[in-house]
């Protein structure tokens, strides 16, 4: 091995394949619109449309869904528009209606026109791959979640954390690195809520995503931070030492480096 930050076992070569191995493998995601319902809030009535993500060719469980109003899509399409306007220029966008729009007819027809029009979004690469296309899913749930955590309530902030986790782990499967942040903020939690074994688990979770991206901003908070883990319940920690050494080593310029907390709290701020 000619670098010491490419010396890994077997294992960590058989765990990082199979946690990119839809790179190789894509697995394609199916849209459905199974049910609406209709919301009365503070004056203003909206029908909420329940999008099931699936992937396909694959047994898909738990279910994933989020719920969106016709104002969500419509901001959606915006902002695909100012990056996209050539790659969208036959995706179509269903009208609304000056009248009629809680009719029986009017909202089966928008829930079919809804799974056609994320279906187009998704066949095309550059858009499914965008930042707006993926915010869209999980967007609301991680600010929660993200609040949650920075204002100390680590129960609420991992129960709203796991419930988006399975739907954004769908939708950034083109690249598994994005999930490094929410694992990592899991980790944060579990670890405010001493439960230190579960916490090292994300971290081994988010570990395996950084394998070949030692220079990422979290791979060094994140080992310090596992490191600590390891110690406290006794496990092998000089491997975890030696590549936090390497990483250390190989910076080229002296910088201060945040903590993984430090990290976690300045993601999703308005």
């Amino acid at each position: 091995c000619n670098s010491p930050n490419f010396c890994v076992t077997t294992k960590e070569h058989q765990e990082y394949w199979k946690s990119v191995k839809c790179k190789c493998q894509p697995v394609k995601l199916l849209f459905q619109i199974p049910s609406t319902r209709i919301e009365e809030n503070q004056g203003s009535k909206y029908v909420m449309y329940k999008i099931v993500v699936i992937r396909s060719a694959s047994y898909d469980n738990p279910e994933t869904f989020i719920e969106r109003r016709y104002s969500a899509f419509e901001k959606l399409h915006k902002n695909l528009l100012t990056e996209f306007e050539e790659e969208l220029e036959d995706v179509i966008f269903p009208k609304k209606n000056l009248t009629g729009n809680f009719t029986t007819e009017t909202i089966q027809g928008r829930q079919a026109a809804f799974e056609c029009y994320l279906e187009a979004l998704y066949s095309v690469k550059c858009v499914r791959h965008s930042v707006q296309f993926i915010d869209f899913f999980v967007m609301p749930k991680l600010k929660e979640a993200y609040s949650c955590l920075r204002g100390g309530k680590y129960d609420k902030a991992l129960e709203t954390f796991l419930q988006v986790v399975s739907l954004q782990e769908k939708v950034t499967q083109h690249s598994p690195a994005l999930m490094v942040p929410s694992y990592s903020a899991i980790l944060i939690c579990h670890k405010g809520l001493d439960d230190i074994k579960s916490a090292y688990e994300y971290g081994e979770k988010a570990l395996i995503l950084l394998h070949y991206r030692t220079r990422h901003k979290y791979y060094i908070p994140l080992l310090e931070t596992m490191v600590n883990l390891a110690y406290e319940l006794k496990k092998e920690i000089v491997p975890l030492q030696e590549k936090l050494a390497n990483r250390k080593a190989a910076e080229r310029f002296h910088r201060s480096i945040p903590t993984l907390k430090e990290l976690i709290v300045q993601e999703y701020i308005e």
